[in-house]
């Protein structure tokens, strides 16, 4: 890593050692001692609550309340479902020694919440009275991820939430599904401004352990796809294995259905990776720590007070709308060092308040997203930031839609995908005859997934590997 200040690697000569940078030098995270694993920073812990006070809110409201639930899970337990306990083995780290004991059975440090979240739910749910039961819970999971790792992307242990409910018939679990896959659709597209497409997962890359898993996908600059959050319907695969049952209003006992739900920090990763330039982060306003940063500009002692004063009552201003502000007084640093740090850290807008402006009564603007830089008369300039927050939040979405059709390619031939794939990456939109032999055929040649089904789509007409009549339309991507 280059000691040198600001980003020294061009986003589009090397994106991998560009994001790096951009991770560490912005403050957002650094490496841990133990491989595979990141602190994340308070910075990069703000964004993260940014995103946790959006969600929390938005699920409170449908009723969902948060718990927690341990750490450690008895292998027992992990066994009980098989589908799911196989399809995590690979991943699981396991505590078998306590202090120099050794312990009977092993436990596996959480690699998601089910198995030990649903034997307690099959001693909570009795009646029909007590569904649903939707219950939230804010973690850390465990994943080893040890050979190819990224920060906020693939780390062995990384920040979530997953929701676990029960529900009384297969209709209510559908219905949640989808509700809490709505919920993250405008999290991601209107709070983080990234652009996703929403369907289902093929049976080969649902979650272990699901009837069907639903999706949502972004693409990133450098044409990998990168899942942006699932929503999965569990049916009774769980509530059966695990005994939640429940007396119904006609007095017959039956099996609960159930849901999981979640998304992690990665979604930390897409808005590095989409948004970012070659001067570092460029947050969206909605869910920047900081939506404006004031820099007052004095080089003479006689301005000071009169500036300081301009600026106290700006952001006092400022403050009153609900904008998350914060100064810049620092006086060991150049106001153009604070510049290119601000710029750095990706800070939506900067308002610059010195002598001149003082004698124009102005304050300066300077835009992130396309480094604008304008003037205002002072009594306009409060409404005015409101706007010009509001307009750099529509324009960085306009612009990641434009990156999303850019790398979207549709082809009924397997030469012409084939090439795409090798040349540019993206999503390439084909047809799929619904056989899993087709699907694992592209995967082995190509490198690319079926990264979604989409819900509403027009059927194609061949199969983009067997050419037989296609059954689904389907996006296919390499991914991270």
């Amino acid at each position: 890593m280059s000691k040198e200040i600001g980003i020294t690697i061009k986003k589009n000569n090397n994106i991998s050692d560009w994001y790096t940078q951009v991770v560490i030098k912005s403050e957002l995270a650094d490496y841990a001692r133990a491989k595979g694993f990141i602190v994340l920073r308070p910075y990069g812990y703000a964004i993260w609550e940014k995103i946790k006070e959006y969600i929390d809110n938005r699920i409170k409201e449908t009723g969902h309340q948060n718990a927690y639930f341990p750490t450690l899970i008895p292998e027992s337990l992990l066994q009980k479902e098989g589908e799911h306990f196989e399809g995590f083995i690979p991943e699981v780290y396991w505590v078998t020694i306590a202090g120099k004991r050794q312990i009977g059975e092993r436990l596996a440090l959480r690699p998601t919440s089910e198995t030990i979240a649903y034997d307690s739910y099959s001693k909570w749910v009795r009646s029909w009275r007590d569904l649903p039961l939707l219950l939230n819970f804010w973690n850390s999971v465990m994943r080893a991820e040890i050979k190819s790792t990224k920060p906020f992307i693939r780390t062995s242990e990384f920040l979530w939430q997953e929701g676990h409910t029960v529900h009384s018939t297969s209709e209510e679990a559908e219905k949640e599904v989808l509700s809490i896959l709505q919920i993250y659709k405008e999290l991601i597209e209107d709070n983080l401004a990234i652009p996703v497409l929403t369907g289902l997962k093929s049976d080969k890359e649902k979650f272990v352990g699901a009837v069907y898993t639903t999706t949502l996908e972004g693409i990133m600059p450098d044409g990998l796809a990168l899942q942006m959050g699932t929503s999965h319907n569990l049916g009774q695969n769980f509530s059966k294995p695990f005994a939640i049952r429940f007396m119904d209003k006609d007095k017959q006992e039956r099996f609960a259905w159930q849901t999981s739900w979640g998304v992690s920090w990665r979604l930390i990763g897409a808005l590095i990776m989409v948004h970012g330039d070659d001067k570092g982060l460029v947050l969206p306003p909605k869910i920047a720590p900081i939506q404006v940063v004031v820099i007052p500009i004095c080089y003479k002692e006689k301005d000071s007070e009169s500036i300081q004063s301009k600026v106290e009552d700006f952001t006092k201003k400022l403050k009153e709308k609900g904008l998350r502000i914060y100064v810049d007084n620092r006086d060991h640093y150049t106001p153009g060092w604070k510049f290119h740090d601000w710029e750095l850290k990706g800070v939506p807008l900067r308002v610059e308040i010195g002598p001149r402006d003082l004698e124009k009564d102005e304050v300066t603007f300077v835009r992130r997203d396309n480094f604008e830089r304008f003037t205002e008369k002072y009594e306009a300039a409060i409404n005015k930031t409101v706007l010009v927050l509001e307009d750099i939040q529509s324009n960085l979405l306009i612009k990641s839609k434009n990156l999303l059709k850019e790398n979207t390619f549709t082809t009924n031939s397997y030469e012409e995908f084939k090439e795409r794939l090798s040349a540019k990456g993206g999503f390439v939109k084909a047809g799929w005859c619904l056989e899993k032999d087709c699907e694992d055929k592209v995967k082995e040649e190509t490198g690319a997934d079926i990264r979604v089904i989409p819900f509403d789509e027009n059927t194609m007409k061949t199969c983009i590997y067997c050419m037989r009549e296609a059954k689904k339309t389907v996006y296919f991507a390499k991914s991270y």
